[in-house]
């Protein structure tokens, strides 16, 4: 995509979706979408708190290796920011961390119960990829390996990277 974008004259910087959207725009309109705003970097403000249960959730919320070592301090080694942790993060602003320890350890429960798939997002081409290859009937008792074959043909290709069930 980035070579693409380079022959072009497209923005290269982005996530994977951005980038994607615009090569699309690009394609059907002839326009060009400028990067979207960088981030401004946060800093502490001066009255700055040590972390605790009563920490408020901001929108500049960020899983900062601060807040790694208190979750852990908290939860324990097994700690980590998930994918489903960080949308709680994005969709609870002004929730304290202590609902986001009561979310993390529901998110354990949840991921006990074998029916459980938490979602995965577009830019996880390759995740999405394996876990419909692996769900798939017809590649009952096939390996990992033969999920990675599988990914390589199909993003040798043009065209979507979306795993097609056998028929």
């Amino acid at each position: 995509m980035q070579e693409f974008c380079r022959e072009y004259d497209l923005p290269t910087s982005g996530s994977k979706i951005e980038v994607t959207e615009r090569i699309a725009t690009f394609l059907t309109t002839d326009k060009i979408l400028k990067n979207s705003p960088a981030r401004k970097k946060q800093t502490l403000p001066s009255s700055y708190e040590p972390l605790s249960l009563q920490t408020l959730i901001t929108e500049n919320h960020r899983c900062s290796e601060e807040a790694r070592a208190f979750f852990k301090e908290i939860i324990g080694a097994k700690f980590r920011f998930t994918v489903t942790l960080q949308s709680f993060f994005k969709e609870n602003i002004g929730k304290t961390y202590e609902d986001a320890v009561t979310f993390w350890y529901e998110e354990q429960e949840r991921k006990n119960d074998p029916s459980y798939k938490p979602n995965i997002g577009a830019q996880f081409e390759y995740n999405r990829f394996t876990r419909a290859f692996f769900q798939d009937p017809y590649n009952k008792g096939k390996t990992k390996v033969d999920a990675i074959s599988a990914w390589n043909e199909i993003k040798s290709k043009p065209g979507s990277n979306v795993y097609e069930p056998k028929k």
